[in-house]
């Protein structure tokens, strides 16, 4: 069969345009969000008298294909998509066993990944949640938080496009390196307005690694641009409900194993450290377990999959102002899974509490 040049030409420009819609599948529709709220905003709590507010890092909750992170695949914890559906099942028999009304999600990739964790959820229980995210500016790993709710909020979710300056005037970090600025890359802050209390609710996942000193500068600036919404809506005589893996440490309130913070994140976040010092108060949660209870997260350090004690700390936080710090009536950090290599659940563990309005 006779091909002339044009016939080549135009194969090959549906090659290339072949490739290009396969990049971007591969790379974009990963990244679907959803943060428009349900008009009229709706309750469907079967308990109507309490609310139970869950903080759970699910651990690369991927299924659509990331390039960038190479996620499922080599560059996350589950190396195919086979693995990455097992992982989704383990995280939704723990939704489904704790049952609580709102979830925030860390490392989640999209909208896509909730509604299949939905899906996954419904064939235990008639759960009414709804997914909500939006997307954040981590185009390295691609990862987002987002919330699981069956109490939907009263705006739409947002995201502060801040940044500050670091290192923070009076930073503990040791920083020396060259000075520099961040925003917040994984968060969103949206409304809830119950028994008449107008409520600002913060998620956020901060950059990792407690003890690594540019991090930790640049995680102290982090938190200066959300102390500032947090005072702004306190400002404006909202209650605040902040939670996420914040990836330090509380000195006010020590882990399991006591560790310390080289940072001042915490302090910065529960006003008493940083530009609006002073100004303002909240509190951690989990002042109310007992100290060995004090761990939301698993690392393997010796990376030798022998699990000790000395693996976990608490870096995962609920903070609250002190009128939603009197409603609380119960705290809870779900142990209910071992860590180990080669597990399906998350590396994490949910931070729950409850509510009383």
């Amino acid at each position: 069969m006779y091909i002339n040049n044009k016939t080549i030409f135009i194969y090959m420009r549906v090659l290339q345009l072949f490739t290009f819609l396969v990049f971007f599948v591969s790379t974009c529709v990963a990244d679907t969000e959803c943060p428009i709220v349900k008009s009229p905003p709706g309750d469907r709590r079967t308990n109507r008298t309490s609310f139970t507010i869950m903080q759970y890092n699910v651990e690369w909750l991927f299924i659509d294909y990331y390039a960038s992170a190479n996620c499922p695949g080599s560059g996350c914890s589950w190396s195919n998509t086979s693995e990455a559906e097992t992982h989704l099942k383990y995280v939704s028999k723990v939704i489904s066993d704790l049952n609580p009304d709102i979830i925030n999600l860390c490392e989640v990739e999209g909208c896509d990944e909730m509604n299949l964790l939905l899906d996954a959820i419904n064939t235990k229980k008639d759960s009414n949640y709804v997914p909500y995210l939006k997307k954040g500016t981590d185009t390295s790993t691609g990862q987002n938080v987002g919330m699981l709710t069956r109490v939907d909020p009263i705006i739409d979710l947002y995201r502060s496009e801040d940044r500050a300056d670091y290192p923070i005037e009076g930073s503990t970090c040791g920083y020396t390196g060259t000075p520099g600025s961040t925003g917040v890359s994984k968060h969103y802050i949206t409304e809830y307005v119950i028994s008449n209390i107008n409520i600002a609710f913060i998620g956020a996942h901060l950059l990792a690694i407690p003890d690594d000193i540019p991090r930790c500068a640049q995680r102290e600036a982090q938190a200066q641009v959300l102390q500032k919404v947090i005072y702004d809506y306190i400002q404006m005589g909202y209650e605040i409900l902040f939670l996420g893996d914040l990836n330090d440490y509380d000195a006010e309130t020590a882990d399991i194993n006591e560790n310390k913070p080289i940072s001042q994140v915490l302090d910065i976040l529960k006003g008493s450290s940083g530009k609006y010092n002073g100004l303002y108060k909240l509190y951690n949660a989990a002042e109310m377990a007992a100290e060995w209870e004090r761990y939301t997260d698993w690392w393997d350090s010796n990376d030798n999959c022998v699990t000790t004690i000395d693996n976990f700390s608490m870096i995962d936080h609920i903070l609250l102002t002190p009128l939603l710090r009197e409603k609380v009536t119960n705290f809870t950090i779900y142990h209910g899974y071992e860590e180990k290599c080669g597990s399906y659940n998350s590396d994490h563990f949910p931070v729950i509490i409850e509510l009383i309005f």
